[in-house]
């Protein structure tokens, strides 16, 4: 629990150094600026206060309300543009606080509002949040609200306030007067501005990851330890459990694979991550095979058509998979496994203990390595597979239906009726919005009459799972650029780049068709 805690203090700090928060820190300093040393505390409170509440229960609240994702977002932004005027309109400060002065015991305008500040800025500061609090927050909206969860919340959050502190602190040694005060509302109300606009969005992504590769290390290691972490390397692996179907095998056991070198991939058939592991599987697999290397793909559903065998019998003959595949409709290989992730990798020794774990993509030298030192083979790998898992920085990975549900645009969302929607005027890079007739299910949304669908994104490659028959138009930046075909529910390729790109993507459909979630390459 100790190392946990400290694995998300420190994945805290260097969020808070990552380009994420750089269009907050002119707040920070103007915050600092314009009032005595407790403002700058009182500040850094609030944001403590707001970001760890709101990522424990915001998420499961603004679902039970019906509001979109972003709605406490936005009130944060009102509330920065409202503490900006009491900067430069300083009767205005005093107005507003005098309600307040019975319970702070403070005269107007004294540092009064340093909190609602920090409150506003741990809204605004949420997004930057890492793998850690995604999973932290998919477990509040769960019901699983422990102390575990909430130490480590605090942790990060602690971790991320205190460099911030420091900027804050550091604003205080601006002189006083009014022109400091009204310059840092000013400060704040274009900042502000730029966050509404998507600006500071724009603006971090044009940026090296210059902490990327630290950051990514230790809040991955934190999610890991914090979701998962049961299994780990030196111990023996459960068996396969309530397997619906073995595709190309009969029935195995861990067992009876004794004497093997297995590798256990759990995958799902939509997942573009997955998918991009294949080749290495696949060439693994021809190469070690007749060495003694077993690998069982453990497909492991996460969509209702996954779980249909025909389909993933369609799947495994269109990839070329030759190895074993255990359906894993019930999640009980997946809960031995205490697994979290698609994909997941777990390399077992020939006498049955788990050597080297790898979740996620990429670092395929490595696996590879492993695999050879336990075959004790020797002399030259397997013929090299290009590595395509994306290395810049693009949308992350957005899900449609209403339990997952983020960065949603426009109209408030019906949940399990067919509404109408409409587009806003404008879209935040990384936002959808739906328009015309939709049905908004658990994971999916059903297309109707004049079904629309708006996507500011980045990427080179942009992939939807779809499912149902009929046509899907594409079209980007307003100008038409092709027609997708939907046969079955499977992932299909929407846009193809040589490079990354920004644009404006909106999908038109026919109705009947449905849409579960948005993947990039």
């Amino acid at each position: 629990m100790a190392v946990l805690i400290g694995i998300a203090f420190l994945a805290g700090v260097i969020t808070a150094i990552s380009p994420c928060v750089l269009p907050v820190l002119p707040i920070l300093l103007a915050g600092g600026a314009t009032g005595r040393r407790a403002r700058s505390y009182a500040i850094v409170a609030g944001l403590v206060t707001s970001f760890t509440a709101f990522t424990l229960a915001g998420a499961a609240l603004l679902d039970a309300l019906g509001l979109p994702a972003d709605t406490l977002r936005n009130v944060a932004l009102a509330l920065l543009f409202l503490l900006a005027a009491t900067l430069l309109v300083p009767p205005l400060g005093a107005l507003l606080e005098r309600p307040f002065l019975a319970l702070t015991r403070r005269r107007a305008g004294a540092d009064a509002n340093g909190f609602v500040l920090g409150a506003s800025l741990g809204l605004v500061f949420v997004p930057c949040a890492g793998p850690v609090l995604a999973a932290v927050t998919a477990l509040s909206a769960s019901g699983d609200l422990g102390a575990r969860t909430v130490a480590v919340t605090t942790a990060y959050a602690l971790g991320a306030a205190g460099p911030m502190l420091v900027i804050a602190l550091t604003g205080r040694r601006l002189p006083h007067v009014p022109a400091i005060r009204a310059a840092a509302g000013a400060a704040m109300a274009v900042t502000a501005l730029a966050i509404a606009l998507g600006v500071d969005q724009r603006f971090t992504t044009a940026l090296p990851g210059y902490t990327a590769a630290l950051q990514s290390r230790v809040e991955r290691d934190a999610a890991e330890q914090f979701v998962g972490g049961s299994i780990s390397t030196g111990i023996r692996p459960p068996e396969f459990r309530k397997i619906t179907r073995w595709l190309n095998s009969p029935p195995l056991s861990i067992q009876r694979l004794r004497g093997k070198v297995v590798l256990v991939d759990f995958w799902t058939y939509s997942c573009i991550n997955c998918i991009r592991t294949l080749p290495h599987l696949k060439a693994w697999d021809e190469a070690y095979r007749s060495k003694g290397l077993v690998i069982v793909g453990v497909h492991t559903p996460e969509f209702a058509f996954e779980r249909v065998p025909a389909n993933v019998e369609r799947a495994v003959a269109k990839f070329g998979i030759r190895y074993p595949v255990a359906l894993d409709n019930a999640y009980a290989t997946w809960n031995a496994y205490n697994n979290q992730y698609w994909p997941a990798d777990y390399l077992i020794d020939r006498q049955g203990r788990i050597r080297h774990v790898h979740f996620g993509e990429g670092q395929y030298d490595e696996t590879e390595q492993a695999i050879r030192r336990l075959l004790g083979e020797s002399g030259d790998m397997a013929a090299p597979v290009a590595d395509s898992t994306p290395r810049d920085l693009r949308t992350p990975e957005t899900y449609l239906g209403y339990m997952r549900l983020a960065r949603f645009a426009g109209s408030p969302v019906r949940v399990d009726q067919e509404a109408t929607y409409s587009f806003p005027a404008a879209l935040l890079l990384d936002q959808i919005a739906y328009a015309g007739r939709w049905r908004v299910e658990p994971q999916r949304i059903v297309a109707g009459t004049n079904a629309r669908l708006r996507l500011r994104f980045r990427a080179q490659h942009v992939y939807l799972v779809l499912g149902g028959s009929g046509a899907v138009q594409v079209r980007l930046n307003g100008r038409f650029v092709s027609t997708v075909a939907v046969d079955r529910p499977r992932l299909y390729g929407l846009l193809d780049f040589r490079s990354a790109r920004t644009g404006l993507l909106e999908l038109r459909f026919a109705q009947g068709l449905k849409a579960y979630a948005f993947t990039f390459g």
